[in-house]
């Protein structure tokens, strides 16, 4: 088993207490151990965050490109390795962990780009002999607490933008999967990436959240996660002048109109649903079908599911990953159980699958499930899981108004011909992310990413938009003579 030091000031540091990781394939044996940091380490890591601030903002913008730049080759040149661990770590497929590698070091040479930009606007004043513009500035230290789902490229979405833009910042990633944020953060300080500039806190939370969530020179905090733990967060913020960045929970629906290609619609779905075992923000859960086309879409759908081979992410032939976890996919296999109670009828899968090897990892069979209603709770409850509800409907209207009954709003997909539907669809569709004959998941790093309701706040991630929650606005006017 290996033993993996974490970030603190520029130097890799260990602990007297570790954090075993295991592998979702097969939980018996630990495949690596990171330090667990006490309170006193976490509070260390500020300290250096703020030390590393100071340098960073003063920092050239070019030299930040740089510094971004080499970190993204690095990544490039590591991959091998690296979506080894985010596969063993996570459980995911090894295209799936590959593809997520590239798209860390995608994230990296983006916002190299856009810190050589500048932010700024240019505005008229109504003086005379007056220029006056706004320009952006980092506004601190802020922290990251990141997902065991996507285990790098959410860190590289959250981290690139924030200190691309001079700020610095002390990184949580999830206990079950901290070394592809360990490999994220290698690369930079291989880079050059000044020390204090980024700090990660590997513990475990009950421990450390006092030191945490309360030290006094956070400004800004960004998660990823559930919405009780958001929740809990929001509220812990409540009398302090700290911004709050959440991309938080989803049931996300995706319709299917009379007019569509079937078989396209049902290889989509399956391919949003079912990738990274059900594991994604933006996975689609519901699947809303007008009325003369149920069965027929039901009948491909299942086919294309069936088709999906379980297995260890390692091996090439596996097309549907084991669950992250033992907690995740009892949880899931609960959620199957209640449904039925609830009357679903479960059209393919609805259990373990606990063959051979399988027995000894968190696997869940591709699952299904049809007669479900508005008022079954796998219809309106996040699963995050490989686990699919359908429900038919009677035309354009009935099909919107079901997406829109849900107290989230991340993603949801339309399938249909008629591009007048599909541009009312996206009109009418209370949600961040609208897709149109196409998944509603893989949305690139300069896409605006966050949703709606209680699916995230105002803050959106990824593009340019990331910069009103990691800049500030000065305004300054300058009087020129005369």
């Amino acid at each position: 088993m290996r033993t993996l030091e974490t970030l603190s000031g520029g130097e890799w540091v260990a602990s007297a207490e570790w954090i075993d990781v295991l592998d979702p394939a097969d939980v018996r044996t630990p495949i690596a151990r990171v330090p667990a940091l006490p309170a006193k380490d976490v509070t260390r890591a500020y300290d250096h965050a703020e030390r590393g601030f100071a340098v960073w903002r003063r920092t050239s913008p070019f030299e930040r490109a740089r510094i971004f730049t080499d970190a993204a080759r690095l990544i490039r040149e590591r991959v091998r390795e690296i979506a080894a661990d985010v596969t063993a770590e996570n459980g995911k497929t090894l295209a799936e962990a590959t593809g997520e590698t590239l798209k860390a070091a995608d994230f990296l040479d983006y916002y190299a780009g856009l810190a050589r930009q500048g932010y700024g606007t240019l505005l008229h004043d109504v003086r005379p002999n007056h220029r006056t513009h706004t320009q952006r500035e980092p506004i601190g230290v802020i922290l990251v607490i990141s997902p065991w789902n996507d285990p790098l490229i959410t860190p590289a979405r959250k981290l690139a933008p924030l200190l691309a833009a001079g700020n610095a910042a002390v990184f949580k990633p999830a206990g079950e999967t901290p070394l592809s944020g360990l490999h994220f953060a290698r690369a930079l300080h291989d880079a050059g990436l000044p020390a204090g500039v980024l700090n990660v806190v590997t513990g475990r939370t009950a421990e450390i959240e006092e030191a945490l969530l309360d030290d006094p020179r956070i400004v800004g905090i960004t998660f990823t996660g559930s919405n009780a733990v958001g929740l809990r967060i929001r509220r812990r913020l409540a009398d302090r002048n700290v911004r709050f960045q959440g991309e938080l929970g989803g049931k996300n629906a995706s319709v299917v109109l009379r007019d569509a290609d079937l078989p396209a619609a049902a290889r989509a779905v399956a391919a949003a649903s079912f990738g990274q075992a059900g594991q994604r923000c933006t996975a689609t859960s519901r699947v809303i079908v007008e009325r003369p086309v149920y069965e027929e879409f039901t009948r491909l759908l299942v086919a294309e599911v069936e088709a999906l081979r379980v297995g260890p992410g390692s091996d090439p032939a596996t097309t549907l990953c084991p669950l992250s976890s033992p907690r995740q996919r009892d949880g899931v296999l609960a959620d199957l159980e209640r449904a039925v109670e609830q009357g679903a009828t479960v059209l393919t899968g609805g259990r373990a699958d606990t063959e051979g090897e399988r027995a000894h990892g968190c696997y869940v069979l591709p699952t299904v499930l049809g007669d479900v209603t508005p008022q079954t709770a796998i219809w309106r409850e996040e699963v995050f899981g490989p686990v699919l509800a359908l429900r038919a409907v009677d035309g354009f209207d009935a099909a919107v108004e079901a997406v829109n009954d849900s107290g989230f709003g991340l993603a949801a997909a339309v399938f249909t011909r008629d591009l007048g539907r599909a541009y009312r669809f996206a009109d009418e569709a209370e949600c961040g992310q609208v897709a149109v004959n196409t998944t509603t998941t893989g949305w690139d790093v300069h896409l605006p990413f966050g949703g709606f309701r209680d699916s995230g706040t105002a803050y959106k991630e990824q593009g340019e938009e990331v910069l009103r929650f990691s800049t500030r606005v000065k305004t300054v006017a300058v009087h020129f003579g005369g």
